[in-house]
């Protein structure tokens, strides 16, 4: 059970960076369609549950240290290659969301130009891989437990200090940018590309357990523990729709309300959230071309790190919009193949 709630804390973990610990994807893709919103976070839930356990399942059938080998695969030699090359694009951008974050968290909460918060995370990010961080996971799984809790905290205050009716914030959630056409298409964009960007990750993970059994709960442990962050999360800034409405940081700004001390145990949380899914998303993103003991891999970290800073100055409410949703769009190729390899396992189990 150990083993299965550090793979299912560790695919939180990873998926829980910047835009979404900070409300900002989950405003985008739930809360501006309002109550409906609420049903897309349950629906997000059992996908994350089924597809998180799949993965690490496949991982820990292939024992596999690259997603390369899975992704090859599930998607056959010609998808495959799309595919693979699809997860790689997608782990170069995610890893900028987070740069622009934390651009975004130290200017809302300390005042900081935002250039020079990116500029901290990036510093902070590359250095973390030159050391040969070997317990990357442990890392990203010890902050999750933390995250719930202040997220938890925020809910129970926005809950109990509601000053609109429902209808009031119905409409003006709705009123909110959205990067869906609909609630149903939200759920599942948003569930789409938090997968393209983590199955590579939650692949390797599965890969470090020899037992499918364990690697496919803790897959499942992650998906519910997502899925219970996005309604939390979801119901916390709906209740609040008269603070957070075009806010960079919504979590951010309804932390500050409570007390300032929460404030900064919230950007703490971000912080720590976007460090680990940029550490996180880099490595997958290099070992992808360079072996983390080639000579070449440090100086690589340095440029890729370097490129993504630059790339993270679009700045990131847009980043966020744009990245994500054309992410989304292409991980439903991921998704279909992930099911097929699933039900193609299903049948030859039956015949064998």
């Amino acid at each position: 059970m150990k083993k299965s709630l550090q793979i299912g804390g560790a695919f939180v973990g990873l998926i829980v960076g910047a835009g979404f610990a900070s409300g900002q994807e989950i405003m985008q893709y739930f809360t501006s369609f309002g109550l409906m919103g609420l049903i897309g976070g349950i629906i997000a839930t059992v996908a994350f549950a089924f597809l998180g356990m799949t993965l690490a399942q496949l991982g820990s059938k292939l024992q596999t240290t690259s997603h390369k080998g899975v992704i090859y695969y599930i998607g056959g030699r010609y998808i495959g290659i799309v595919l693979d090359f699809l997860i790689t694009f997608f782990l170069f951008g995610v890893a900028v969301v987070m740069f622009a974050g934390a651009g975004s968290t130290f200017d809302q909460m300390f005042g900081i130009d935002p250039m020079i918060g990116s500029i901290i995370m990036v510093v902070l990010t590359i250095a973390t891989l030159l050391l040969n961080v070997k317990n990357i996971m442990n890392l990203i799984a010890i902050i999750t437990p933390y995250l719930m809790v202040v997220i938890f905290v925020i809910l129970i205050y926005s809950l109990f200090t509601m000053d609109i009716s429902f209808s009031e914030a119905n409409a003006i959630a709705k009123d909110q940018a959205s990067a869906a056409s609909n609630w149903f298409m939200g759920a599942l964009l948003y569930v789409s590309y938090n997968l393209a960007a983590g199955a590579a990750l939650l692949i390797v993970m599965g890969g470090t357990e020899k037992d499918r059994k364990v690697a496919g709960v803790g897959g499942i442990l992650g998906g519910v523990m997502l899925g219970v962050l996005i309604i939390l999360i979801n119901l916390t800034m709906f209740v609040k729709m008269d603070v957070v409405a075009g806010v960079d940081m919504p979590t951010l700004e309804l932390a500050k309300q409570i007390h300032p001390a929460v404030g900064v145990l919230m950007a703490i949380a971000l912080l720590g959230m976007m460090y680990n899914t940029a550490v996180g998303m880099f490595y997958a993103f290099t070992v992808r071309f360079v072996a983390p003991d080639h000579k070449v891999f440090k100086p690589t970290i340095i440029v890729v790190g370097l490129v993504g800073f630059v790339a993270s100055l679009v700045g990131f409410t847009t980043l966020v919009g744009k990245v994500y949703s054309t992410m989304g769009y292409l991980g439903f190729a991921l998704i279909i193949a992930v099911v097929i390899a699933w039900i193609r396992k299903d049948k030859r189990e039956v015949a064998s």
